[in-house]
C-alpha cells in the first residue's frame, strides 16, 4: 500500500516538474522573440 502511494507521489512530482520546465521554456522563447523584435526589457 505504501509503495503505491510513493509511486503516485513520484508521478505527481514528475508531472509538476515537467510542467514547470515547459513554462520556463515558453517564457524563455517569448523573451528571445521579444528581444529579437527590438523590445528590450
Amino acid at each position: 500500500m505504501r509503495r503505491r502511494w510513493l509511486r503516485r507521489l513520484g508521478w505527481m512530482a514528475t508531472l509538476w516538474a515537467g510542467g514547470v520546465a515547459v513554462l520556463a521554456l515558453v517564457a524563455l522563447l517569448l523573451r528571445l522573440l521579444m528581444h529579437a523584435a527590438g523590445m528590450r526589457a
